[in-house]
């Protein structure tokens, strides 16, 4: 595994997703700022944080179970055992994976905990989901585009508001895979727990982080001419396709797999 540029210098003065998810899930590698922000959040984002998580999980190993051997994996998040190579790799230990996040932090655990099986690979590159052609330039160099690839996009596409358009960026990541790939997303509602969902727009705006919750039509467009996979867009406790059915609970989180045509 390589990682594509230096580590930049980490600003502990401001909080960032990434490092506030790691605290949501009862992680250390995070600062005061982050933890203010943790705190002042409904108890409930914690089991959102888990939610997402073990949707990850069971999304992950079925897609490895399917013949799926490449992932590329945007807004990977501070490493957390077991990671998306570690679930694939179970099943598929010749996978490939790129890993991507902009927070240094991130960068910073890579070398030491994205650690490939030997018959695999794993890659990271620091970049912004924001400059999706960038992601696409580095992945091309480590994945096999002319085979089938699953993109995640796991509790990353609500830190992309209305206004830098995210429907656009998907649409660019999606478009450059071949039939045959997956995209892989958990998203953050504005109309399943809409109080909850304004609170915590609130405390991320207090810390310098836009959010853009959106409702479940506004999540769908994200699939618009990819055939979705059974179950559909449904809550991340809702989503699974072998064994046992997760506890069911609320969730203000919507999930969903889709093939590319």
């Amino acid at each position: 595994m390589t990682a594509a540029t230096p580590t930049p210098r980490i600003d502990t003065s401001k909080p960032h997703p990434a490092r506030v998810y790691d605290w949501l899930l009862g992680g250390k590698d995070n600062y005061p700022v982050d933890q203010e922000v943790g705190e002042q959040l409904p108890t409930e984002a914690k089991d959102a944080a888990r939610q997402n998580r073990e949707f990850m999980h069971r999304a992950a190993a079925w897609l490895a179970g399917s013949g799926i051997d490449q992932f590329l994996d945007i807004g990977t998040g501070i490493p957390t055992r077991p990671n998306l190579h570690q679930i694939v790799q179970r099943t598929t230990p010749s996978a490939r994976i790129v890993y991507t996040d902009n927070d240094p932090i991130v960068l910073r655990h890579a070398e030491a905990l994205l650690i490939s099986r030997p018959e695999g690979a794993t890659d990271y590159v620091q970049a912004d989901v924001r400059e999706p052609q960038s992601i696409i330039d580095h992945a091309r160099g480590f994945l096999d585009f002319d085979r089938p690839i699953a993109l995640s996009l796991i509790a990353l596409m609500h830190f992309v508001p209305d206004d830098q358009d995210p429907y656009g960026i998907v649409r660019t990541l999606v478009d450059t895979l071949p039939s045959g790939s997956y995209l892989v997303m958990s998203h953050a509602a504005s109309d399943l727990y809409s109080e909850l969902a304004a609170m915590v727009t609130a405390e991320y705006a207090k810390g310098g982080m836009r959010l853009g919750f959106r409702t479940r039509d506004e999540v769908a467009r994200f699939f618009d001419g990819l055939d979705l996979v059974g179950p559909g867009l449904v809550t991340a406790p809702e989503w699974f396709k072998d064994g046992s059915a997760p506890q069911p609970e609320g969730s203000g989180i919507y999930s969903a797999v889709a093939r590319i045509r």
